[in-house]
C-alpha cells in the first residue's frame, strides 16, 4: 500500500506571513489540528500543530532575578493580554528549528506508521521531490485504513 491511496490531497497550509490570528481562524472553521506551512511556491518550510500555538500563546510567568543584592521581579503576563498582543503576529514566529519529518507518495504507508509511532505526530505532510506539499497524512488515516482493510474485509 502506498501513501498516495490514502493520503488527503486538498490540503489547508498557510504561508509564513499568515497571522496567528487567521492561523487560528483556518484550524477552527477546518477542525483540523495542524498545518503545513509553505513558501509562494508550495513549498514546505515547517508544520504548526494547535499544541505549538498554545505553547506560543501562553502567557509569561513571574520570574524573579537574584543577583545577590539586587532582586529584580518581572511580572507575569495575562492571557488576554498575551493573546492580543501575538494574534497579529505572523505564524514564523511559532516555527521552531527541527528537523521536518516527510512522506513521499510513493512510500510505503508502513513508513506513515513508523514515524507517526515512534515521534507521536499527529499528522506528516507528504510532498514531492521538489519539496512541494502534494498532501497529508494523519493517524485518523491511518485508523481508517486498518479499520477499512483489516476489520470491515474479515
Amino acid at each position: 500500500m502506498k501513501i498516495r491511496d490514502f493520503m488527503i490531497r486538498n490540503v489547508i497550509s498557510v504561508q509564513q506571513d499568515t497571522s496567528v490570528k487567521d492561523l487560528l481562524k483556518l484550524l477552527v472553521k477546518y477542525k483540523i489540528g495542524g498545518v503545513p506551512v509553505v513558501d509562494s511556491e508550495n513549498r514546505l518550510k515547517g508544520m504548526i500543530s494547535d499544541g505549538d500555538i498554545i505553547r506560543y500563546l501562553q502567557p509569561k510567568a513571574q520570574t524573579v532575578y537574584d543577583m545577590f543584592a539586587f532582586i529584580y521581579v518581572e511580572e507575569g503576563e495575562e492571557l488576554q493580554e498575551t493573546i492580543a498582543k501575538k494574534l497579529n503576529h505572523p505564524v514564523k514566529k511559532l516555527l521552531k528549528p527541527r528537523r521536518i519529518f516527510v512522506v513521499g507518495p510513493d512510500d510505503d504507508l508502513e513508513k506513515a506508521f513508523q514515524i507517526l509511532s515512534k515521534h507521536h505526530f499527529k499528522k506528516i505532510p507528504v510532498v514531492d521531490s521538489n519539496q512541494k506539499v502534494v498532501g497529508v497524512i494523519s493517524r485518523g488515516d491511518l485508523v481508517r485504513v486498518i479499520t477499512n482493510k483489516l476489520i470491515v474485509d474479515e
